[in-house]
């Protein structure tokens, strides 16, 4: 794997979240691979099969997102902040900022770290 830092100064956490990460950007890219050959074939039976395959790695993508979720608080913060809810994507944190809410900038965070939290413990 490439690390921006060297490997030797990185905990075994550190690794373990470079390579939820990396697997989620690899899905993600195959979902978007995929789905343009699902667009682009006029055959049905090559949609169907590109479009089963593009779900799979959905499916795969929430998977790296869900550990994210459950190992990081800023990750947990923002998942339930902006998905699932009905408003304008673009508004969610100006109305938190001016409801005043704590967190709405995550990188403000009054410990300092990065809110990857307990990574081995699960949520």
């Amino acid at each position: 794997m490439s690390y921006h830092e060297p490997e030797d100064k990185l905990t075994p956490e550190a690794i373990d979240y470079h390579r939820i990460i990396k697997s989620v950007i690899e899905e993600l890219e195959a979902v978007d691979w995929y789905n343009q050959r699902a667009v682009a074939t006029d055959d049905p039976d090559v949609e169907a099969i590109v479009a089963h395959n593009r779900d799979e790695e959905i499916e795969h993508a929430c998977m790296g997102l869900e550990w994210l979720r459950r190992n990081s608080e800023v990750w947990d913060e923002m998942l339930r902040t902006f998905l699932f809810t009905d408003a304008k994507i673009t508004e969610i944190e100006e109305d938190e900022m001016a409801e005043g809410e704590e967190g709405a900038n995550p990188a403000s965070n009054s410990n300092g770290s990065l809110g990857l939290g307990n990574m081995r413990g699960g949520e």
